[in-house]
């Protein structure tokens, strides 16, 4: 379980810190900033423990009181909503773990919001995104569904994250879908635009060692990926919505998937570092609408914060 000293450290990296200078005098302030004084906080969660497929954690993550304490250790840190990774009925027990997580935060006045897993198979990968959102909407999103109050939104539009996969969707295809839906979602897509930018209304950064790779001893931790998604956006996208990334460390070797990859916690440095990078190339009277910690419990990649930043 998280002390009070983890508690403490993580309020402290994402409040303001007195002035700082935006990376270059040519940036145009934000089009969409921060509500408040500083970056909403929200963390991705993956919802899929106690499924046979993953490794075992010790909980379920379709338990009402474990999700119930994630979100009171959650809260007790600044964070204000779990972003859970969501695959549509590819994946049945996510699902309902998603179902229950709403649940909860509705109950517990916590937020969340769903991260669409695509598809990485090539043929019907639109049919499936456009059925998926589709679903999504009216099983949690629509007025008459149960808890839609606790789905995260910004400026009264909820918030919706893609991560990529297959990249054969054709996203024109369903943007025109959800603009039918009474409240449009902003749809917020991974790493820099492209020539799909169009399309989309902003952007997360991953965690990512940067263009000199993953290394042995884990030292890439992501300033240089950072650097350059912060000092990209804020000169050339300034009027999309630019959510910041931070993580503590990262290492795949438990994973199924994994290739052995990794970066290194530096005894708490790496999450200090990631977290506060923002601030070097946004001012503080411009800050970003949210940072989303990567991750709150993705154990099999080493990411998960919910037991403590990592120390030495």
């Amino acid at each position: 379980m998280l002390n009070h000293a983890y508690s403490i450290f993580l309020l402290f990296l994402l409040l303001p810190h007195g002035c700082s200078s935006p990376g270059s005098v040519h940036a145009l302030p934000l089009k969409y900033r921060a509500t408040g004084s500083s970056p909403e906080v929200i963390a991705l969660y993956e919802a899929w423990f106690g499924h046979p497929k993953h490794i075992s954690v010790g909980y379920s993550s379709q338990d009402p009181k474990e999700i119930n304490s994630q979100i009171r250790r959650a809260k007790a840190m600044g964070i204000s909503a779990f972003v859970v990774d969501w695959y549509g009925d590819r994946e049945p027990f996510i699902d309902r773990s998603y179902a229950m997580i709403q649940k909860v935060a509705a109950k517990d006045k916590f937020h969340v919001a769903m991260m669409y897993d695509e598809t990485d198979e090539e043929e019907g990968a639109t049919d499936e995104a456009i059925a998926d959102f589709t679903m999504f909407y009216d099983t949690y999103l629509s007025k008459q569904a149960p808890e839609h109050q606790a789905y995260l939104t910004y400026l009264g539009r909820p918030v919706i994250f893609i991560f990529p996969k297959g990249k054969h969707t054709d996203w024109d295809k369903v943007r025109r879908l959800v603009n039918q839906w009474p409240d449009p979602p902003w749809l917020i897509y991974e790493n820099l635009p492209d020539s799909s930018s169009d399309v989309f209304d902003g952007y997360y950064a991953w965690i990512n060692p940067g263009e000199k790779g993953w290394t042995a001893d884990g030292s890439n931790w992501g300033e240089q990926y950072l650097s350059d998604f912060y000092t990209t956006m804020r000169l050339k996208y300034a009027d999309k919505i630019i959510i910041g990334g931070a993580w503590s460390s990262f290492d795949d070797s438990k994973a199924s998937w994994g290739l052995n990859r990794h970066i290194s916690a530096r005894c708490g440095k790496t999450f200090s570092d990631t977290s506060n990078l923002w601030r070097k190339y946004f001012s503080a009277d411009d800050p970003l609408p949210f940072i989303m910690i990567e991750t709150w419990n993705d154990h099999e990649e080493g990411t998960a914060i919910e037991d403590g930043i990592p120390s030495c």
